[in-house]
């Protein structure tokens, strides 16, 4: 019986581990990860705001892209699931997209501030409606995981 009770014994320590002062310390955080938001769209530089045009990705409009101009300046394409940056020069500034119809989104831009304009693609009568949109952080992160930057222009 006793030869039983050791065995027994033995056998269940087996699958008891010591737990010393080491093993019961909290492991070390890993060094903080940048954030890849931040990273993806940087920062206003010295002097300027910077604006972030985005295109969540959507079955509606996927295979229509359109071109965000200021005035006759072409400053990027939106595709469905494309961002693009611009660092800006402080004030107004008038964002415009058009197709069979024009829409004009404005913003007041102030130094060292970031602005999200998001886009999308409305039914129209023969074609989409491009539309830009005022938006946040809390968007953009949001479309993010699903964002690809977007292809310069041609010059």
């Amino acid at each position: 019986m006793k030869s039983i009770s050791v065995a027994l014994l033995l056998a269940t320590s087996m699958f008891i581990a010591p737990v010393s002062a080491q093993d019961a310390a909290p492991a070390p955080a890993p060094a903080a990860a940048p954030d890849a938001v931040s990273a993806a769209i940087g920062t206003p530089e010295a002097g300027k705001a910077l604006v972030v045009f985005f295109r969540p990705s959507a079955f509606k409009g996927a295979a229509i892209g359109f071109i965000v101009r200021e005035g006759e300046t072409e400053l990027g394409k939106l595709r469905n699931g494309n961002f693009f940056t611009l660092q800006v020069a402080p004030g107004k500034h008038d964002y415009t997209v058009h197709s069979e119809a024009k829409d004009v989104t404005t913003i007041e831009a102030e130094e060292g501030e970031t602005y999200f304009l998001s886009g999308e693609i409305n039914m129209g009568f023969m074609a989409g409606r491009p539309n830009l949109s005022p938006s946040d952080l809390e968007g953009f992160k949001k479309a993010f995981p699903k964002l690809k930057k977007s292809k310069p222009l041609e010059d």
